[in-house]
């Protein structure tokens, strides 16, 4: 089990003729709020494999694990179970329903099969075309209960506000390139028949990348890729079928958006951008450091009587900021930055470690300020998740330099302060949880 320690002093107090012995617990606070945290892995690629193609030894089998968040963090542990998917996307494979008893994991790539010679590269992988529901009704005990076929490689997704329907999208080079997003309706934890509508404002030859939810209202944020924007759609529902509709303007971001996250109340749109580009060598391999954008909502009110939105501000990152997360007290925001941690050890340009940017947010006005950045050892950390109370962050650690150690981990910070001079800043505890290796997409179930 890695990095998991706890402080214990014994203190032995000396009084005449009396030796009395006290037992100290002298671990740093920790109060991890939540209910559970959900994570998948990709056990069947290692990291490096995006730039040399080399899948490299599979270490187990693709997993969905799932951490209980009651008691002290020294007792944390994962439970799995086997799901198909692929770190090839944004780290928003996995998604869960609002009330917390459903997961939904989106599979990109099938699971590379049992001692296949003939799998040995990225570009042997086989595309996938399936969405899995399981059952976190006992968090100990996950289980698979509905596979269902869609259009072929699916990238994201994302349940709205009152849990009847998923947003799932889809790579160009599966269906992507003519049929970008899918509605999916959910019920009791069953997925009915997929539609696939119209997605307003869009062209071939682009991205969707992934599709969020307002938490407030059927509306759709659209991750243009390729266009660099963020578009905006009502889910309308008419005689038992459902379309969108064009809801406000178009918000133009920075190279390469990601993926994007709402503020809990809806205010504000946060989308992290990544720079890269065929401009950039190996396309990501030499990117320099990204940003984040904040976006403010129904900002106005155009002439046509639309909803006004406006890009208010920005914030620079760490280099590849895969991973974002938002705190529940819309006060912070967190990426995931995966430096060059995965590149070949061979490789001269690697970065022996990966990092965090912790941005303070405003959340009356929409202002990101850039805090700090954190280096960690770490390889390709994609996700992130704040805890219910925005003190806490758990981390997701695809793999480690270490390669005695296996697997991944879900490592835990800290928001910290100095009494003296409070300005916030993030501290990494020595408490982790090992899971599969590949760990990439992480959702908090408050």
């Amino acid at each position: 089990m890695t990095k998991q320690f706890f402080a214990l002093g014994l203190a032995v107090v000396l009084l005449p003729g009396v030796a009395i012995a006290q037992t100290l617990d002298r671990a740093a606070p920790i109060d991890f709020k939540g209910r559970y945290l959900v994570s998948i892995s990709d056990a069947d690629m290692l990291a490096s494999a995006y730039v040399d193609g080399r899948l490299g030894p599979r270490e187990g089998r693709d997993a969905l694990s799932v951490i209980p968040l009651g008691g002290h963090a020294r007792e944390f542990r994962a439970y799995e179970t086997a799901a198909s998917n692929s770190v090839a996307g944004p780290p928003t494979a996995v998604t869960v329903e609002p009330d917390g008893r459903y997961a939904l994991v989106v599979e990109t790539f099938e699971q590379r099969p049992d001692g296949a010679w003939q799998t040995q590269t990225f570009a042997d992988l086989k595309q996938g075309n399936r969405i899995l529901v399981f059952d976190l009704g006992d968090p100990t005990r996950p289980t698979l209960v509905q596979e269902l076929a869609i259009a072929d490689r699916p990238t994201a997704v994302s349940i709205n506000q009152n849990g009847s329907l998923a947003a799932v999208t889809f790579h160009p080079k599966g269906a992507g390139s003519e049929t970008p997003l899918a509605l999916i309706p959910l019920s009791n934890g069953r997925l009915g028949t997929p539609t696939y509508p119209s997605v307003p404002l869009w062209s071939g030859g682009h991205e969707l990348i992934h599709a969020e939810w307002r938490p407030t209202e059927n509306v759709l944020a659209l991750v243009n890729r390729t266009a660099a924007e963020v578009t905006f759609a009502q889910v309308i529902s008419q005689g038992g079928q459902v379309e969108l509709q064009p809801w406000g303007n178009v918000v133009q971001v920075e190279k390469e958006p990601f993926m994007a996250r709402f503020t809990s109340d809806g205010q504000y749109l946060i989308v992290n951008n990544l720079f890269w580009g065929a401009d950039v060598e190996g396309h990501w391999n030499e990117a320099p450091r990204g940003s984040v954008n904040s976006v403010r909502l129904e900002a106005g009110i155009q002439p046509d009587g639309s909803p006004r939105h406006a890009l208010v501000s920005r914030a620079m990152t760490g280099v590849s900021p895969e991973g974002l997360a938002v705190s529940p007290n819309g006060r912070y925001v967190v990426t995931t930055n995966l430096e060059r941690s995965y590149l070949p050890y061979d490789d001269t340009r690697i970065t022996w470690f990966s990092s965090l940017s912790f941005i303070a947010l405003d959340p009356q006005t929409g202002q990101l300020t850039h805090v700090a950045d954190y280096p960690f050892d770490g390889i390709l950390p994609e996700a992130a998740a704040f805890d219910a109370s925005s003190q806490y962050l758990a981390v997701a650690n695809y793999d480690h330099f270490d390669d005695r150690i296996q697997g991944g981990s879900i490592d835990f910070w800290r928001i910290a302060v100095d009494p003296l001079n409070p300005q916030p800043m993030l501290v990494q505890t020595r408490y982790s949880v090992p899971v599969t290796r590949g760990a990439h997409s992480m959702v908090l179930v408050p």
